[in-house]
């Protein structure tokens, strides 16, 4: 028997009766509710749910979704992404005929401890390195070549964003910019923007920061100016534009929030140019390079453009900060902005 949150959860945004598919947030509804739906496949497949006592059908199902595939964890064998399949042929481009779905961290004895490594791999920029990486690279692949031209969406939540983030990087850099809707993406670098609360502190520790990181840019990689200007990862990415959607009470996902104000706050000052080096790089990977350390991996949290939602209702605790359910609630206060980056030298 379903638990009273299981319940509860499962009503989701069942006011969309019609979903108007221009609208953003009914695709932002479809998209959280997609997510959810992992959640729950991997819910039924820990207490053995099946058939009408299983509780994740309605998560697709109601948008008129069915379920193509299940993302399998090599390692603890959990349920870990889906894809959906929408189940009559898209007349809009509006309209996802795939949508790929990743969960984040569940914390149950099962799961926890391969959701804690690869949270770590993430923080160290190595998730790209893990086999659930490989995995959903396969499958996006794999589900781009069959879309045959019709749209294809990437969505996910907490860690499940930033695998589908590293998946949206990775395709747009081939040059498929794939419909993106991260949710408590993970920013992974110190939280000003909820740590402190005078506004002037905060700016002048970010100018602070984009000075240093463009001054050790130019030292570290002025040798390199003519190979950069062949080939800059973050002019590459700049079409590419996901949907983000941040709490400010969320340490995990709020300092987006501040990483774009401020890249707007030094163009209107007049040190745009500052601001556009500092912005490519991370402080930890920078201080790799002069230290003659292989850092890996660009850092994840890094982008060029973005369409940013930020959720300004109070929650009562962290949970509720970053929760998924927050993002189907047609109430909230809600701030969007559009960040496009400068791509002028």
């Amino acid at each position: 028997m379903a638990s009273a949150e299981e319940i509860f959860h499962l009503s989701g945004p069942i006011h969309l009766t019609a979903i108007d598919w221009n609208n953003i947030y009914h695709r932002r509804s479809v998209a959280a509710s997609l997510v959810k739906g992992v959640y729950m496949l991997e819910n039924d497949r820990r207490q053995n749910r099946h058939g009408p006592q299983a509780l994740a059908l309605p998560w697709w199902d109601f948008f008129h979704f069915k379920l193509d595939h299940m993302l399998i964890d090599d390692v603890d064998l959990s349920i870990c992404g889906a894809i959906y399949e929408y189940k009559y042929p898209s007349p809009a481009l509006n309209i996802p005929q795939y949508v790929i779905a990743f969960r984040g961290t569940i914390m149950e004895s099962d799961t926890v401890s391969r959701d804690f490594k690869l949270n770590l791999q993430s923080i160290l920029n190595n998730l790209h390195r893990s086999s659930r990486f490989q995995l959903a690279m396969h499958c996006v692949h794999n589900t781009v070549a069959l879309s045959r031209g019709t749209s294809v969406w990437l969505t996910g939540h907490s860690l499940g964003s930033a695998m589908a983030l590293l998946v949206g990087k990775n395709m747009a850099k081939i040059a498929y910019f794939l419909e993106t809707y991260l949710f408590n993406p993970p920013f992974l670098s110190l939280p000003i923007e909820g740590g402190f609360k005078n506004e002037t502190l905060k700016l002048g520790i970010r100018f602070a920061n984009s000075v240093v990181k463009a001054g050790l840019t130019v030292a570290v990689k002025g040798c390199k100016h003519h190979k950069a200007q062949a080939y800059d990862p973050f002019v590459v990415l700049s079409p590419w534009v996901p949907y983000l959607f941040v709490n400010p009470d969320d340490p995990i996902c709020s300092e987006y929030i501040g990483y774009f104000e401020h890249r707007k706050k030094m163009e209107e000052i007049g040190v745009g140019k500052i601001e556009r080096l500092a912005t490519k790089n991370s402080m930890r990977n920078l201080f790799s390079s002069v230290l003659g350390i292989n850092s890996g991996a660009e850092a994840l949290h890094l982008l060029p453009s973005a369409y940013l939602t930020v959720n300004r209702g109070r929650l009562s605790d962290f949970y509720g900060a970053h929760g998924l359910q927050q993002w189907w609630n047609p109430y909230f206060p809600c701030e969007a902005m559009f960040y496009k980056y400068n791509t002028t030298t």
